[in-house]
């Protein structure tokens, strides 16, 4: 893992959540609060946390050990002289902060990236306690930090370009999802959070309905899991309280907290949760809630705070709604969202009126997402798919703009070489499986065709073009997102980089060139080994059977794929020495071998233990995806790959038509397992 030393100050809740995020993600982390009693007690959280999640089946004991062993815990200060990042988690006081980043400012090196983690102040104003303000950003965690992906970075107006792409990295190194968001009040979430949560009390305070009623129609319309009341038991009333005193002293009255609220803290009550639902209601209730959201969600957009998919990456990664806020318009409708605002608007002081949202309703037409980013530099053009939150999946919108961005950096007389990544903790985790099962059950199964074809076209273009591609397999990559990086020229990858196809346990198979490509890198035996099993290709795999370039630090990945520009294309399909550990694989998955497995029966010249093994593992896969792969491999073997992906193209409406590939699509989506009827059974 990197090289990279991380400070936290503050062994509270956050900071010790924060420390264990980084320790987890294996960086070392240099714990620091004002006195040992302080630092033992956020030892202790990390360790009581660790252990819960050994006792989930998240860590091994060895995985919590080694994660504590990475956390340098004092009271010293001084040891955080040479760091490269130091993240403060302590009292949300301007003052207490501004004081602790003086004190921090005269011990550390000038190369110190100082971010803070308010989720309030503005970075600006605690940036001018110290003399690097070129070196001073914000990094808000939602809690819990350890497990909540994500991290809003918040520059201020003389946050340096370099601080921005270092802070970003170390966001990436600890796989958080990273959004950027102006140094603005409530920055992109809690701008429209806070007042949801605001609003539900001022509907109780009005009379509209009790509390159950309000959470219930809250649930149903954001489709979460937690009502508003209900959250704020488990968050604590002050945090709500304090949040909107200061948006309403910094934005305007509309976002003060509700009477009621400030009773309750007061009080130190909470809110009591029991009563009767009344769904008369639920209509007006979720009017008024989307109107709070939609309102402010647009009017921030309009202000530069986030963009709209930002935003909405925002509500699903940081919040677990299922819909962002723009998503959220669409579904309701545009001129309906419009409308409500409005309605809230002309009725309450200090709310927004949104020309985004307007324009937006007068075309009445839903709110399209770019979900590819493109940077360029040093002559390399960075493809970035940013949907976090779905892990990267690809969709007919995401390869019709990926292809978009790749035809127009391809055109760039800037442009040497094009690199592939996805955003967050994936590199691309398959197809969108949803969109599979609606073309299925919507008897649109031609769509899907479409839909490979088009990807398959794509695919040879990023293979053939004449400016070198690499894929950049940092993370999880599954079916789909595997195929894409195969048909990349170059894979760099890092050691969380892995492919996967695990297609044969959703009955179908992968239909967009990936095992036509490593039948041809590898040979038939080791790619119906890899295709059948669904067994992971470990990036040091990967690099030993050549199907991966180099595997690199993350933070070595751009001099990395700069230097294999430099190189140019080279034949991927080159003949290969295959490690001779693999030889028992190879048997394995002979011809002869494998029609026994399919048979039940174990193969032949195969050590018993791997050998009843396998079968096991090939009787949970569909019997009729696992024959259909078995063929399309043997008769790849001596095809071209434009003829191979023809036959793969030609096999796919008989395969989306059989039961088993609808069973195992929607059991994916479930988590269950999938029961398969085999041949003959078609939908």
């Amino acid at each position: 893992m990197a090289n990279y030393k991380i400070g936290v100050v503050g062994a509270g809740n956050m900071g010790a959540g924060i420390a264990q995020k980084l320790a987890q993600e294996e960086l070392d982390v240099i714990l620091v609060d004002m006195n040992d009693e302080k630092v033992q007690k956020g030892l202790e959280t990390i360790s009581s946390t660790l252990t819960e999640g050994v006792e989930r089946g998240i860590f091994t004991e060895e995985q919590k050990t080694e994660t504590l062993n990475r956390i340098y815990a004092t009271s010293k200060f001084d040891d955080l002289t040479s760091v490269d990042l130091v993240i403060e988690a302590v009292f949300e006081d301007l003052k207490v902060k501004g004081s602790l980043f003086q004190k921090l400012d005269d011990l550390c090196e000038s190369k110190t990236i100082f971010a803070t983690n308010t989720s309030s102040l503005f970075v600006k104003d605690i940036a001018q306690f110290t003399q690097r303000p070129d070196r001073f950003i914000g990094m808000h965690y939602f809690y819990h930090p350890a497990k909540n992906r994500l991290v809003e970075v918040i520059p201020h107006e003389n946050t340096s370009k370099e601080t921005i792409e270092k802070t970003m990295l170390i966001g990436k190194l600890h796989n958080k999802t990273c959004i950027l968001v102006k140094d603005s009040p409530g920055f992109a979430v809690n701008r429209y959070f806070v007042p949801f949560l605001n609003e539900s009390v001022h509907l109780l305070e009005e009379g509209v309905a009790n509390i159950p009623t309000i959470d219930a129609a809250a649930k149903e319309a954001f489709e979460i899991g937690m009502g508003p009341f209900e959250l704020m038991n488990v968050t604590g009333l002050p945090i709500a309280e304090h949040s909107s005193s200061y948006l309403s002293k910094e934005i305007s009255e509309f976002y003060a907290p509700a009477a009621l609220l400030k009773e309750k803290v007061n009080n130190n009550d909470n809110w009591p949760l029991e009563g009767e639902i009344v769904e008369q209601h639920f209509p007006f209730i979720k009017k008024r809630l989307f109107a709070t959201v939609f309102g402010i969600a647009a009017s921030q957009v309009d202000e530069g705070v986030a963009s709209i998919e930002d935003t909405d990456i925002g509500a699903k990664v940081g919040l677990k709604w299922k819909l962002g806020p723009f998503e959220l318009m669409n579904k309701y409708g545009l001129e309906e969202a419009y409308e409500a605002v409005e309605e809230l608007n002309e009725s309450r002081v200090g709310f927004h009126d949104s020309s985004l949202l307007k324009e937006q309703a007068q075309k009445n037409q839903p709110f399209s997402f770019q979900f590819i980013q493109t940077e360029i530099k040093n002559g390399i053009a960075y493809l970035t798919i940013n949907r976090p939150e779905a892990m990267n999946a690809l969709n007919p919108v995401v390869v019709e703009q990926l292809e978009q961005a790749f035809d127009q950096a391809e055109s760039s007389d800037k442009v040497k070489g094009i690199a592939i990544q996805g955003a967050g903790k994936s590199f691309v985790a398959g197809a969108d499986i949803n969109f599979f099962i609606d073309c299925i059950e919507n008897n649109q199964i031609e769509k899907n065709v479409a839909f490979t074809r088009k990807g398959h076209y794509l695919f040879r273009k990023l293979e053939t073009s004449n400016k070198v591609t690499v894929a950049v397999l940092d993370g999880l990559s599954l079916g789909g997102g595997s195929e894409l990086a195969l048909a990349c020229q170059h894979i760099v990858a890092t050691n969380q980089g892995s492919l996967a196809f695990p297609e044969s346990g959703l009955g179908i198979y992968p239909g967009l060139g990936g095992m036509l490509r490593m039948n041809h890198q590898i040979g038939e035996e080791l790619t119906k080994y890899f295709v059948m099993t669904g067994k992971t290709i470990r990036a040091n795999t990967a690099l030993e059977l050549q199907l991966v370039s180099d595997v690199v630090e993350m933070e070595d990945i751009e001099a990395t794929i700069e230097t294999i520009v430099e190189k140019g294309t080279e034949d991927k399909y080159k003949e290969r020495e295959i490690p001779a550990s693999l030889d028992s694989l190879i048997e394995a998955f002979s011809e002869e071998n494998v029609q026994k497995m399919l048979n039940g029966e174990k193969p032949k010249n195969v050590d018993p233990e791997l050998a009843e093994k396998l079968v096991k593992i090939l009787s949970y896969k569909g019997p009729i995806a696992l024959k259909t792969i078995n063929d399309l491999i043997n008769k790849q073997v001596s095809d071209s790959i434009e003829e191979g992906i023809e036959l793969e193209l030609d096999y796919l409406m008989s395969i989306f038509k059989t039961q088993d590939a609808l069973n195992g699509l929607v059991a994916s989506t479930t988590g269950s397992r999938p029961e398969f009827v085999g041949e003959g059974k078609k939908v």
